[in-house]
């Protein structure tokens, strides 16, 4: 009988898959996969994890007869997939559990700033009614950049229409059809950060896209502009974020990710990371960030509904039946 371990879960995922997953010996775990737990993974052969759980090639060589991962999650930049790929580990993610979730979040955070939501719930439990400063805009009219228009920039797009909004769009493969479709036009990076008024970034990290927002990038933006990142922290860098909020460029940001986020919940993983001092150099610049009353940040939650969740499950159990029958779906490496 195989055995999967599941990393990362809460008590109904437990429930949830073992109702949904028979004839293969379930292990689970609330916590990330630890070096502590790989003494007893010698027979596991399905790892799955979510964000917190980086698989690397010495994790892989404590997993003998390990033959899939499947992280519960789009972005699969925490596994090492040339690592996988030379050892034959079949890696999968869940593309498109969160499609209008995530969508939805990210106009949470463009309506929280357009306005001024967050700075007027904060006055009024202080008891302050006053209305000075809470001037905001309206968003038909506005033009929206969407950066990446993969399922969840598409939903973006199709909300956005429904506020009137223009849309420009910009993605390395763009669909042309699609465009005609929802009313969109594609355009280069360049015209898209000049003319948005909103700028949202909906790309997976990978090393061609971090850093894709940095100082050269923010200084092609229209002033005043907004810029939302519901992706990965890692495709923006803080400093010239920081700059760019210091001279004006951008009159606000809504964040839910952030560089060095990982190091947030647990400081004393610093103790053991290599280049500690840079990373902890990250988390002190997203400390800054919260001081900001024009940046509105949110933990990681853009994910974070029970459709989603239970969507997420749902692909999960569906990728590792289909590895079982041999014909492997939701596949981001080649092994």
């Amino acid at each position: 009988m195989s055995t999967v371990a599941f990393f990362e879960v809460e008590a109904w995922e437990e429930e949830y898959l073992a109702n949904r997953l028979q004839g293969v010996e379930l292990r689970f775990s609330r916590s990330a996969l630890q070096p502590a737990h790989l003494a007893a993974m010698s027979d596991v052969e399905v790892l799955s994890i979510f964000i917190r759980s980086p698989i690397t090639s010495n994790i892989l060589e404590q997993i003998p007869h390990l033959r899939l991962v499947v992280t519960r999650s789009t972005g699969y930049d925490h596994i090492d997939l040339e690592a996988c790929r030379r050892r034959g580990v079949v890696v999968c993610n869940v593309p498109r559990y969160g499609e209008n979730t995530v969508a939805e979040h990210t106009f949470a955070l463009i309506l929280a700033l357009s306005r001024n939501i967050h700075k007027a719930y904060v006055r009024t439990v202080r008891g302050d009614f006053s209305l000075h400063g809470l001037r905001g805009f309206d968003l038909k009219g506005k033009i929206l950049g969407v950066v990446g228009t993969g399922s969840i920039g598409l939903h973006v797009i199709r909300i956005a229409r429904g506020f009137n909004m223009e849309v420009l769009a910009y993605d390395i493969r763009p669909q042309p059809l699609l465009a005609e479709v929802l009313g969109f036009r594609y355009v280069s990076l360049e015209e898209l950060l000049r003319e948005s008024d909103i700028v949202t970034l909906h790309i997976p990290l990978t090393p061609a896209t971090h850093h894709l927002m940095d100082w050269s990038k923010f200084q092609q933006m229209k002033r005043g502009a907004i810029l939302i990142n519901t992706a990965r922290g890692g495709v923006v860098d803080t400093d010239a974020l920081l700059r760019a909020l210091d001279e004006g460029i951008l009159s606000g940001a809504g964040l839910d990710v952030l560089e060095g986020e990982e190091l947030i919940e647990e400081e004393r993983a610093l103790l053991h990371m290599p280049e500690a001092e840079e990373k902890l150099k990250a988390v002190i610049r997203a400390h800054v960030l919260l001081r900001r009353e024009n940046v509105v940040i949110t933990p990681h939650i853009a994910f974070n509904s029970q459709e989603a969740l239970q969507r997420i499950l749902d692909t999960t159990i569906e990728n590792i039946q289909a590895f079982f029958t041999g014909a492997p779906q939701n596949v981001v490496n080649v092994p």
